[in-house]
């Protein structure tokens, strides 16, 4: 799943016109910051109880996103680049589900 989420940051980087990469994030917002936050100080015995929900949620988010925007986004590339990158995505959140399943 990392090697996945670094090859699909890295093409989404590459799908940015240069006069726009310095609009693009440099760090995490609010929201994924206080996440974060809250796994560094889970005890070890509990992360799972906190990080397996965390990624059913962040999967169906980007799922959503991703079949919205392969449906009916404007750029043409970046269009076509989220309907391919779509199916790593569905399996992802596939294997997020079945980790807080198996948990319980």
């Amino acid at each position: 799943m990392v090697t996945d989420h670094i090859k699909t940051s890295s093409e989404l980087k590459g799908l940015v016109p240069a006069d726009m990469k310095s609009a693009l994030p440099t760090g995490l917002d609010d929201s994924s910051q206080k996440k974060l936050d809250k796994l560094r100080d889970t005890k070890p015995e509990d992360f799972a109880t906190q990080y397996d929900p965390m990624q059913v949620s962040a999967h169906k988010d980007a799922v959503s996103l991703f079949e919205r925007y392969a449906k009916g986004g404007e750029d043409p590339k970046l269009k076509d680049w989220a309907g391919k990158t779509l199916p790593a995505l569905q399996h992802h959140l596939e294997m997020a589900q079945a980790l807080d399943k198996n948990r319980k």
